[in-house]
């Protein structure tokens, strides 16, 4: 592999660092609103092959979103580091 290409996947990681570092709150769950008349909306986590509802209610239907969403971009980071660093070592090491 080209030297150039090994600099822009190094930084590349780099960014995603960056990036991972910025993220902010992380939950993982899904928000779903649950009921045929009368909406609400539920934070949903399977633990344990258990389904957890926590009531969020408008008030905190936002920042659970939020903290959903944060915690799908962390594992994107994630994939996309390890494919990097598999790359990046590989080359390093001949294997």
């Amino acid at each position: 592999m080209e030297k150039r290409e090994l600099a822009k996947k190094k930084r590349r990681v780099k960014a995603l660092q960056k990036e991972l570092g910025e993220l902010g709150p992380v939950m993982r769950g899904s928000v779903v609103v649950i009921g045929t008349r009368n909406k609400q909306p539920y934070l949903s986590l399977n633990k344990n092959k258990k389904t957890q509802l926590i009531y969020l209610g408008k008030k905190r239907e936002d920042r659970a979103r939020e903290y959903s969403d944060n915690y799908k971009r962390l594992r994107e980071i994630v994939e996309e580091m390890t494919q990097l660093n598999m790359t990046l070592l590989k080359e390093k090491y001949g294997l």
